[in-house]
């Protein structure tokens, strides 16, 4: 695979989500050149998650690396699962990422403006839970 690695952030809240995609961008500083996207809640603006909006935030950030999905909960993670299950809804090398949300999206964002691979994106992602805060 060549490209950078891209990020979707899927929350049940359209604002959780942007905000997290904002943060991740900012700490990251070279991640402006890391395509995130956010998809959050449901097409009428209420709280949940949308298998529309999550495909369509895949596929817009696609640059043919691989893209890494991180979820904050339940049907979040359901919904993700579905869609890799049905096999066609998202670009080939999507995965989901087992790591807290926004520690996660910022070690991702980090780690894949470095020109790391999918690999290596998912890990530092999902090392995330190893981040001690005492």
């Amino acid at each position: 695979m060549t490209g950078v690695v891209g990020i979707v952030l899927v929350s049940h809240s359209a604002q959780v989500a942007a905000a997290v995609a904002d943060l991740a961008r900012r700490l990251a500083g070279s991640g402006d050149g890391v395509p995130v996207a956010a998809a959050g809640g449901t097409a009428d603006g209420g709280l949940g998650t949308s298998a529309d909006s999550t495909a369509r935030a895949a596929r817009e950030v696609d640059r043919g690396a691989g893209v890494a999905v991180l979820v904050d909960i339940g049907s979040a993670v359901l919904t993700v699962k579905a869609l890799l299950a049905e096999g066609d809804e998202l670009p080939e090398g999507t995965r989901l990422v087992d790591a807290p949300f926004v520690e996660g999206a910022v070690a991702a964002v980090v780690t894949a403006s470095a020109g790391a691979d999918l690999d290596a994106v998912v890990a530092a992602a999902e090392e995330a839970y190893g981040y001690r805060k005492v």
